[in-house]
């Protein structure tokens, strides 16, 4: 086990910080927010999703969601479709505008990784995210752990 007074947690939440800003400076470059760039790039995985599902995927609130939903309805880029099953849901879908906004949003995440990493070589780079899934699967452990152990 490392040495414990090792400032991970720090430079780990001023990194996670630190990209957020500089995401957000950088997306508006096409009239976007980060929080709408996430919602695209959920949708471009997982077209129809409920919008139930999408805010907890997100860890959003459902108010916050709707709201960013209904700004991406405003500019084309998303839409909302009845559920076939439940008429009281509502199951998202990327507009055909949203499409060449995605492959510039995908350019942008190269860059913005490549800013990141650019101290790095690729060896490095593989590394370093190795690592990091190691520690969220760790995470993920503890996590499953402590609910194990409240519901007993």
């Amino acid at each position: 086990m490392p040495e414990t007074n090792v400032d991970f947690l720090f430079a780990l939440f001023e990194t996670q910080r630190m990209l957020r800003l500089y995401a957000d400076k950088q997306a508006t470059r096409f009239g976007i927010t980060r929080a709408q760039w996430a919602v695209l790039a959920k949708l471009e995985r997982t077209e129809g999703l409920k919008q139930s599902e999408l805010a907890e995927m997100m860890e959003m609130q459902p108010i916050s969601l709707t709201r960013l939903i209904d700004r991406l309805c405003r500019n084309d880029l998303i839409e909302r479709r009845t559920d076939a099953n439940d008429r009281r849901a509502n199951r998202l879908y990327l507009r055909p505008a949203a499409r060449p906004l995605l492959k510039k949003l995908g350019e942008l995440r190269a860059d913005i990784t490549q800013t990141a990493l650019s101290h790095m070589n690729a060896a490095e780079a593989r590394s370093l995210v190795r690592q990091l899934e190691a520690i969220k699967d760790n995470v993920r452990d503890a996590i499953q752990s402590a609910d194990s152990k409240v519901k007993d």
